[in-house]
């Protein structure tokens, strides 16, 4: 089968390599019908050293299953899928109490024994962990909402959870990649106020305005934070969704935040040293939360307005192309052509 690997910064190619089988009677066999290529697929995509590759690359996919081992239950030959971007057992102390990124037996697609998603197909271990039937025909037009479940929608979804927005909250998101963007729908959706909006892309922030925005402050910095002052009366927001991963991104959040707030950390690939002392966080009884979110744990809140009509996260895709478009789709990623990209092998 035709699967993506990286080699290095800037080097991505589609080959063949061997096709998955069955390794354990916990595994499934997945041919992949949706998968996209991730803003963080762009951090080694821009840093990677030459020789350390290849990486197998993707961890976003929905698909049908093909086959399945001798103890799998919970889904048969021909259902469609969704898996979250984290592999868990779904058994262990930490995914029964929903943090499946904590899993003891936990790991990520593309590393060790595990392929990446953006393949024709995957080995899936623990399917009756991983795996969420769909109850959809494999060409539904809802695809490109059903896959935001495996990342990148339960990822905003974590975000504001994690930073309590509920009812009447003001929430701001900095950063206005994909993340971000569903940052403001996951806000908008628990019944968020206002929602100000960070990012200096037009068209980004456009979906984010459709998303739920109330407000968008396109300027960075201590320029950002002063604006969005302006906006909130001086105070800030009861929330602050750092959707970036970058120090500076972090920055502009402690900026934005009101006293007795919350900062939630979702960007990746995030930071060790970054002010939480007495005259950034402490004094202002500021709570910070976030981490890798365990999308596993929330596809059963999220499916259902997704098939109801009610939302539709699947718009941060702008674009979509089959495997052979993928190397060029990284470029045009890291070029800020393209917000996501939709890939169906």
């Amino acid at each position: 089968m035709r699967a993506t690997l990286m080699y290095g910064a800037g080097d991505v190619r589609v080959e063949d390599v061997p096709d998955p089988v069955l390794s354990e009677p916990t595994d499934a066999l997945v041919r992949i019908t949706a998968a996209c290529i991730c803003g963080t697929d762009l951090w080694p995509y821009g840093s990677m050293p030459a020789g350390s590759g290849p990486a197998r690359m993707g961890h976003e996919f929905v698909g049908v299953v093909e086959d399945i081992g001798s103890e799998v239950t919970t889904v048969s030959k021909g259902d469609v899928v969704v898996a979250p971007w984290f592999i868990s057992d779904g058994t262990c102390e930490y995914c029964r109490e929903g943090l499946h990124t904590a899993c003891v037996h936990g790991g990520i697609w593309g590393n060790g024994p595990h392929g990446g998603a953006q393949a024709e197909a995957i080995r899936v271990p623990f399917a009756d962990g991983m795996l969420v039937k769909l109850p959809v025909a494999a060409d539904s037009a809802l695809m490109p909402s059903l896959l935001t479940l495996s990342d990148v929608f339960g990822t905003g979804h974590h975000a504001a959870v994690a930073g309590g927005v509920a009812a009447g909250s003001t929430v701001t998101v900095v950063g206005d990649g994909a993340v971000g963007l569903l940052s403001v729908l996951a806000a908008k959706r628990l019944g968020a106020e206002r929602i100000i909006l960070m990012g200096r892309h037009t068209a980004r922030t456009d979906l984010g305005r459709a998303f739920g925005a109330t407000d968008v402050v396109a300027a960075r910095g201590q320029e950002g934070t002063a604006l969005l002052r302006q906006l909130t009366d001086g105070q800030g927001t009861h929330v602050v969704i750092e959707a970036v991963g970058s120090r500076d991104a972090y920055d502009q959040a402690v900026g934005a935040v009101r006293r007795g707030g919350t900062i939630s950390r979702v960007g990746v690939p995030q930071y060790e040293e970054a002010p939480i002392g007495l005259g950034s966080l402490f004094v202002g009884n500021i709570r910070l939360v976030g981490g890798p979110a365990p999308t596993r744990a929330y596809v059963g809140a999220l499916l259902p307005d997704i098939l109801d009509g009610l939302i539709e996260p699947g718009k941060v895709f702008d674009v979509s192309t089959d495997l052979s478009g993928v190397p060029a789709g990284y470029q045009r990623m890291a070029d800020r052509e393209n917000l996501k990209i939709l890939v169906r092998p």
